[in-house]
């Protein structure tokens, strides 16, 4: 959930939608995001909108998020009306999810039962830190039907954890994954981030050795990004620290996928692998195929039907939304063909499937990406090669006018 807030048209004080927005629901999935965004320190690197205890000022708190967090999600039910799905994917982000205890996490996932319904076998996933769990909370969290958990275990080394400013220790990744499997949670996912200044090859290598020890269904694998306004970011540009290297990031994508490859995991998004279609996030997939989602919490941006908006971004401001019984949406846009066709371009191209052919506006722009040996045609889809995936940005570049 990034820091900063786009602009946009003011939101109706209600929330309400146009009626087009409302005409499709129910075509295609539907999934609530819960933005928990709180954390008991700030990563270096982390550019999304969370605050620590300290930061938070008056009118916010965690004791009282998750009643907010009900109370937007039942204005959501009023908004969407009566040709309102059922829910197909739940995900608690962050932030620390956990680090609210989890009686609030599953009343949260009461409320979405309660307000719409869960379709059978709807995806319930909360990311975690390793050290925000224990393997009680782990039990209750099953209990309360959270059935996919994704732990940010980003390195096995101790000198990248410190650069990146994790708190965790490596040796505790396996025992919550332990935890999480006895608990009776079906689906474990692992978060890994690659680049890290000072981070060797071989220390890449360790990281992703102790993963897939782990024997994770899932795992997510994100080169470092240093964005501006973050810790990180001022020790690259004082030279205390350098920048990543894209040959080096390079490298070490090419080593995870092998190894992930090797050890049964199969790339289904440029980032992301799993051990078979039934263990891909689900929720992760309504984001890259223009699905529809309610985005609950300060900050969490939403998508009906066209329709994207996105909330008052300080938990203050959004409890003092919630108190007030209006909508704490911020903002929206209205999405116009071209814009959502370039959007699906964008983001439907990172997938395995593929990119339709029939989403450009000139097939012959896939001859110069196919030419290059960057991506090929299978049946009426683009894919992208494992060469292509490094290099994505430059084929979107080939793709769009």
């Amino acid at each position: 959930m990034p820091s900063a807030l786009p602009d946009g048209e003011p939101a109706p004080e209600d929330g309400r939608l146009p009626d087009p927005a409302l005409a499709g629901l129910g075509e295609q999935p539907f999934g609530i995001y819960v933005h928990v965004p709180f954390c008991r320190v700030r990563c270096g690197y982390c550019d999304f909108n969370t605050y620590t205890a300290e930061e938070l000022g008056g009118g916010a708190s965690r004791a009282s998020y998750a009643p907010q967090a009900v109370a937007e999600i039942r204005q959501a039910r009023t908004v969407l009306g009566d040709g309102a799905p059922p829910v197909s994917t739940v995900f608690f982000g962050g932030g620390t999810p956990t680090l609210l205890p989890p009686r609030d996490l599953v009343a949260v996932v009461d409320a979405v039962r309660d307000s719409f319904g869960l379709v059978p076998d709807a995806e319930v996933t909360t990311e975690s830190n390793p050290d925000s769990v224990t393997a009680d909370d782990l039990a209750a969290l099953a209990d309360g039907g959270i059935n996919r958990v994704s732990f940010g275990m980003q390195s096995a080394v101790r000198s990248v954890l410190a650069v990146l400013d994790r708190t965790h220790d490596p040796e505790r990744v396996p025992r919550v994954v332990d935890w999480a499997r006895t608990a009776g949670i079906g689906q474990v996912s692992l978060d890994l981030i690659y680049g890290t200044p000072g981070e060797s090859l071989a220390d890449w290598c360790t990281s992703v050795r102790a993963a897939l020890a782990c024997r994770p269904d899932h795992v997510s694998a994100y080169s470092l990004i240093v964005e501006d306004g973050t810790a990180l970011a001022r020790q690259v540009r004082s030279g205390v620290l350098p920048m990543p290297d894209e040959d080096d990031l390079a490298d070490k994508y090419v080593v995870a996928d092998e190894a992930f490859t090797v050890a049964g995991l199969g790339w289904y998004e440029v980032s992301n692998w799993a051990s078979g279609p039934d263990t891909r996030c689900e929720h992760n997939r309504l984001y890259w195929t223009g699905a529809d989602w309610w985005g609950v919490g300060p900050g969490a941006h939403s998508h009906v039907g066209g329709v994207r908006w996105w909330n008052v971004k300080h938990p203050s401001a959004y409890a003092a939304r919630i108190a007030a019984g209006s909508s704490p949406a911020h903002a929206r846009e209205v999405l116009d063909d071209e814009t959502r066709r370039v959007e699906r371009v964008l983001l439907e191209l990172r997938l395995a499937d593929g990119l339709p052919l029939d989403v450009l506006d000139d097939r012959a722009r896939a001859d110069a990406p196919v030419a290059a040996g960057l991506a090929e045609v299978v049946g009426d889809r683009l894919v992208l090669t494992p060469r292509g995936r490094l290099l994505a940005d430059a084929v979107v570049r080939d793709l769009l006018p």
